[in-house]
């Protein structure tokens, strides 16, 4: 029988890399944020399933491509030594296609706790927007925002200014279980 295990999910845009409004899938625009690197290494090595779910809905928009997206994907793990577990994304916009795997959905989450044989208990979300807290917190998975671009009555149980900070509250409070 396999273990559960935590994880940290991870949003892309705003989390790992400047966000940018229009949309970041160009490698040469892909501005990974300062101590991304080092906070996944120290989540990895505390024993955390590291797993991005994003919304990619420019690919549906045909703004960019799958392949774009994937390449920027490959250049973030090549920075971080591959240490991110999977990468969920949905390419849907609902003015092309509509998904349940779109965030604020839960089926990018649904996905990683049955794969990796997920405690939601022990997990945590690390988003920037109302659509990452709000399917972490119908799963039962702690929240942290980055940012302050969530509405009061949506906002995370805990803020941080990045993933660095982020990471540090996810090991402390795992220190004190």
């Amino acid at each position: 029988m396999n273990q559960l295990r935590p994880c940290v999910f991870l949003d892309r845009d705003g989390v790992l890399n400047r966000d940018n409004p229009r949309y970041t899938y160009r490698l040469s625009a892909f501005d990974i944020l300062p101590g991304v690197p080092e906070a996944l290494y120290a989540l990895k090595e505390a024993g955390f399933v590291l797993a991005v779910v994003t919304n990619q809905s420019g690919i549906a928009q045909k703004i960019y491509t799958q392949r774009q997206m994937e390449l920027c994907h490959i250049y973030l793990q090549d920075a971080c030594e591959h240490v991110i577990d999977h990468f969920y994304f949905c390419p849907y916009h609902p003015s092309v296609t509509q998904s349940l795997a779109r965030k604020p959905g839960t089926l990018m989450f649904e996905k990683a706790i049955a794969k990796f044989t997920i405690d939601i208990s022990r997990s945590w979300m690390v988003g920037d927007r109302t659509r990452d807290i709000i399917p972490a917190r119908q799963l039962g998975i702690k929240t942290i925002q980055i940012g302050d671009e969530v509405e009061p009555e949506h906002r995370a149980e805990h803020t941080a200014a990045s993933l660095a900070e982020a990471a540090r509250m996810i090991l402390h409070s795992r220190l004190n279980l």
